[in-house]
């Protein structure tokens, strides 16, 4: 049983991440496939997601997800607020009682350099002078995090989500940011560095 990592946040809302190294019947044991899914490996990622939320939440409805517009998987009656990541082998859930959250997972590569201008303002990359790929990781699971938050589509990763402060900790942190979608709104987002592995959430 390979739950990679569990946290409480508060009273209400809860996250997961579970390292997928079982074959897809251990999960079909428990959840059931919701839509045809031709790719083995995104099949798999798909029913370690929503194992995830059984998880968190032995009486979670799966069978009532629907898929917005957006892409975003959601309870038309809101008696869980969720969001669900996957990336590799890793599978990544959070669910809260009573307000919207977004969660991501992401492998740490030097890939992500190469785009760092398509997801950073001049201003933000001014931010991280000499930023490493684990940074920059940080900073797009930050905003893929907010991203699936709002979960209505549309956003402008440069001009709608601004970060302005990073603080880290250990392994451990939290970055400030302005979302300016439709409104105005600050948000911090938590995250957790494993050896080659970023996680990121927020709630609120």
């Amino acid at each position: 049983m390979p739950l990679f990592y569990q946290h409480n946040i508060n009273d209400t809302s809860k996250l997961a991440v579970w390292h997928i190294t079982e074959p897809e019947n251990f999960f079909l044991q428990n959840v059931h496939l919701q839509k045809e899914i031709h790719h083995p490996h995104k099949r798999v990622q798909h029913l370690a997601g929503r194992y995830l939320l059984q998880l968190l939440h032995p009486e979670f409805p799966l069978h009532l997800i629907e898929i917005a517009e957006s892409n975003k998987p959601m309870l038309q009656d809101e008696s869980y607020h969720f969001s669900i990541s996957h990336c590799g082998d890793f599978a990544a859930a959070v669910v809260s009682e009573n307000t919207s959250a977004g969660i991501d997972v992401e492998l740490i590569t030097p890939k992500v350099k190469l785009i760092q201008h398509k997801f950073l303002s001049a201003d933000e990359l001014k931010l991280l002078p000499g930023a490493d790929q684990t940074l920059l990781t940080l900073c797009w699971s930050c905003k893929e995090a907010v991203y699936k938050w709002y979960g209505k589509g549309g956003v402008d990763f440069i001009n709608h989500i601004h970060i302005s402060n990073i603080t880290v900790k250990d392994v451990r942190g939290v970055i400030e940011c302005t979302f300016l979608k439709n409104c105005q709104k600050d948000l911090y987002i938590n995250f957790h560095l494993f050896e080659n592995l970023c996680l990121a959430w927020v709630v609120g």
